[in-house]
């Protein structure tokens, strides 16, 4: 029977003596966007379950997650947003924080990586691989850029992927996206430095390297005996079988980076360690801000068992990077005991991508209004466990029509609402007795089939099958309707009392207890049934085994006490409609980019109409002045982003302007019969061969001006920083049609032929035009867009066009 004065409260947890003490580790999410749904279903939301499952059954378990945000991917986004990489992890390490929050992720604790406990601890473990002579130094060719003068870290070249039948255009240079294959940027085809798009050349560097093949006997050893013992789940084995099989090689710890951890060794203190050999170690230095005592977790294999959730891309440096790292410092630590690996969820007819901007994000989720408990249920249905799974809108619409509110909400609501009508329809919110419940013989039926559902929870839940755990707890919620069904309960109210009352209190208690088999999946769900329960949250009922809860669980007539009252039941879900599927298809439809276009149209577009709505009636109560004829003047034309003539334009030749080191004169197809000839002063920050042959925006109706003896016909558009220490040219998408007039979306009207420079047309609209976050160019929020997309900056953010 539920105790309903029982109180509980948080302190940091270590492990207990005589009790199971698990560690949950999601992989660490990095810290340079917003983590999308896939995200959140393959690593987060997955441990999060996996967590309150363990809190449920009584075991002492915790939760360490945090942000990663060490490395290539942050120093790119500080330079693309003009800010400290510092900045950047603040920044998005509370972005990430506020959508966990907002999804009910209940971490014990949830860190980041760039604090001092994360530069001992890493820096510490480096020092006992060099002590025991598991590191080499070896010199390795390395991209180099000339144009932005470093070494390019793997993040920073892009280039089509060298697998044979992959030929992916954008692959990263330390992994393709597309195929999942590791690689090294030099392996690129044609390769690209992602900050200024030139081609770098190869050069001699030094590095460190950890050396695998040495550590490959005690490695093997650890991984056939926990694989088996852990039920690693068969993605993972059959990633690091791969890498095992293809043969261990010695890998690369150090990279020629300012952001991250020092390499504490004089000839390496220009470098940082490689971010895949400080970022697990970020579970460990998290936990060391969690609690002083974080040895006990990590360093205590004897009592405590690892359990660590990631997508199958992050595997090997679990399975195969970090294990050996830790066994090579000869200390005893705290090994993976089990690692549940997800594969990738696709998104309507693609995958999500958080580069790309494709999907629905964890902030477009809490926009929809759709309750978040609905998306922890949607996403964990279709967690990909054995293979990619599809996210449809229609899909979600079905589960939450058919499944929660059809299955699950109609028999709590039933239930609760008829116990809650007054006496001589209902039991006047009160529990009712239930004497001779061991002898109804339909109550017994549902006894014996709880209970083997139960039983199945516990042994899908135990070896980390999260979605057939969950579709076990919804068969118990289909047995509670058939209960009903085959009860007639409502006939029974009025024929046979005594058995109306061992259904009612047998349906409350199935409730009770499919409010706590559903904690984990659905949180906030089950607090509103335990609310309209009138069963206080912190009374919330275990599956511990010492206890006999169980056994317990069976008994569903003796879980709720009669004579408890109950409080308002309420609806636990809302049907999604056709209309509501459609317009969530449409709104989260393309690009992040592509949204931005739509969104920054109809913001216009309704400004516009309040414009011309406010001059209408302005007009209707204004008196006609009386005025002088003679005096009487022609209407300036109002300052307008129209009257500019921009269009898409091809730079067909380009040279050195002859008495000018700082300007080039180009020659650009316009899409007029003739090419214009142009005077641009970009020779200090864009090279002669990059100007050839480049689509570019241009300003064609600006009064012709002579400079130094050449006459421009117009003017490229391009951004720089504040500083103006950085240019680059405004580029329409490279399928724009050459002569195509940029607009503005929900602005129309036609250019003036030439701007009057005394009426300061250009000087007044040009303070407007600048880049965004997404290197989007704008006028003001208005993306400068072509038929075939908006047109954008290679990497400069917040920047001035002119």
């Amino acid at each position: 029977m539920v105790d309903l004065n029982v109180g509980s409260g948080k302190a940091p947890k270590l492990p207990r003596p005589g009790k199971r003490n698990i560690l949950i580790t999601s992989a660490l999410p990095y810290v340079n966007n917003v983590p999308h749904l896939g995200n959140i279903i393959g690593c987060v939301l997955s441990a999060d379950v996996f967590a309150r499952y363990c809190r449920l059954r009584g075991y002492n378990a915790i939760y360490i997650c945090g942000t990663d945000e060490y490395g290539t991917a942050t120093e790119t986004k500080a330079m693309e947003e003009n800010c400290t990489p510092q900045e950047i992890c603040d920044k998005y390490h509370a972005i990430h924080r506020e959508v966990y929050e907002w999804f009910d992720i209940d971490f014990d604790k949830f860190g980041r990586t760039s604090t001092p406990q994360q530069t001992e601890i890493c820096q510490a473990i480096f020092k006992k691989l060099l002590e025991n002579n598991w590191l080499s130094e070896n010199t390795m060719q390395q991209l180099y850029c000339g144009r932005c003068e470093r070494f390019l870290a793997d993040r920073l070249v892009e280039g089509a992927c060298p697998i044979p039948g992959c030929n992916y255009e954008s692959a990263r240079g330390d992994q393709c996206e597309k195929c999942g294959n590791l690689l090294n940027p030099t392996e690129l085809i044609n390769p690209r430095c992602k900050a200024c798009q030139t081609t770098p050349h190869i050069r001699d560097t030094n590095h460190l390297f950890l050396e695998l093949p040495l550590l490959k006997d005690k490695l093997e050893e650890y991984i056939n005996k926990t694989s088996e013992v852990g039920s690693w789940s068969q993605n993972a084995i059959h990633v690091t079988n791969g890498w095992l099989k293809e043969g261990l090689k010695s890998r690369c710890i150090t990279r020629d980076l300012k952001w991250g951890v020092p390499v504490p060794h004089e000839k390496f203190k220009d470098k940082v360690f490689y971010v895949w050999f400080d970022a697990p170690i970020g579970y460990v230095s998290i936990t060391a801000c969690y609690t002083e005592d974080w040895e006990k977790w990590w360093k205590n294999p004897e009592n405590v068992e690892l359990y660590q959730f990631m997508g199958k891309d992050n595997v090997p440096f679990h399975t195969v990077m970090f294990p050996s790292t830790l066994l090579g410092t000869g200390e005893n630590w705290t090994l993976m005991k089990s690692i549940s690996v997800t594969e990738y969820l696709n998104y309507e007819d693609g995958k999500f991508s958080k580069s790309k901007g494709v999907g629905v994000f964890g902030n477009d989720a809490k926009d929809t209004n759709i309750p978040v408990a609905v998306w922890r249920y949607y996403l964990l249905t279709n967690r990909p466990e054995v293979s990619d799974t599809l996210f449809t809108w229609a899909d979600l619409q079905a589960k939450l029509n058919n499944e929660l509110l059809s299955n699950l909400g109609n028999f709590i609501n039933r239930v609760l609402s008829f116990i809650a009508k007054p006496s001589g329809q209902g039991y006047g919110s009160v529990v009712p007795d239930a004497s001779g419940a061991e002898s109804h013989a339909l109550t017994q039926t549902l006894y014996e089939k709880v209970g083997k559902h139960v039983e199945q929870y516990i042994e899908y839940m135990e070896k980390v099958k999260l979605k057939q755990g969950l579709k076990t707890v919804m068969s118990i919620s289909g047995e509670g309707n058939s209960y009903l069904q085959e009860s007639q309960f409502w006939k029974l109210y009025k024929e046979d009392k005594p058995s109306c009352a061992i259904v009612v209190r047998t349906s409350a208690g199935l409730v009770y207890l499919l409010a706590c088999l559903l904690e984990p999946f659905m949180p906030s769900l089950s607090l509103e049934v335990h609310k309209q329960l009138n069963i206080p949250a912190e009374s919330q009922w275990s599956l511990c085994n010492e206890r006999g809860d169980i056994e317990i669980a069976r008994k569903l007539w003796e879980i709720l006490p009669d004579g408890h009252i109950i409080g308002k039941p309420e609806p636990l879900f809302k049907e999604l409609k056709d209309e509501e599927v459609e317009f969530y298809r449409k709104k989260f439809a393309g690009s992040q980019a592509d949204r931005e276009v739509k969104a920054a149209a109809e913001k216009a577009a309704e400004q516009l109409k309040k414009t011309n709505i406010s001059d209408v009636e302005e007009k209707k109560h204004q008196k006609k002045p009386v005025t002088d004829l003679k005096a009487k003047l022609t209407p300036e034309a109002e300052i307008s982003i129209t009257r500019l003539d921009i269009r898409v334009g091809l730079i067909r030749k380009v040279q050195k302007h002859p008495d000018a080191n700082s300007l080039y004169v180009e020659e650009i197809d316009v899409g007029e019969a003739t090419p214009r000839t142009v005077v641009s002063g970009l020779v200090n920050y864009i090279p002669i061969e990059e100007m050839q042959d480049r689509k570019v925006c241009v300003l064609c109706n600006l009064k012709p001006a002579t400079m130094r003896g050449i006459k421009s016909h117009a003017m490229v558009l391009a951004a720089s920083n504040s500083e103006h220490t950085k240019v680059e040219l405004v580029e329409p998408p490279n399928d724009a049609p050459v002569g195509e007039r940029v607009k503005f979306p929900g602005f129309e009207g036609e250019p003036d032929d030439v701007l009057n420079p005394r009426k300061k047309v250009w000087e007044t609209l040009q303070p407007d035009l600048n880049t965004n976050s997404n290197l989007v160019a704008r006028f003001k929020d208005i993306p400068l867009t072509t038929s075939t997309g908006v047109c954008k900056v290679s990497t400069i953010t917040n920047g001035s066009i002119k």
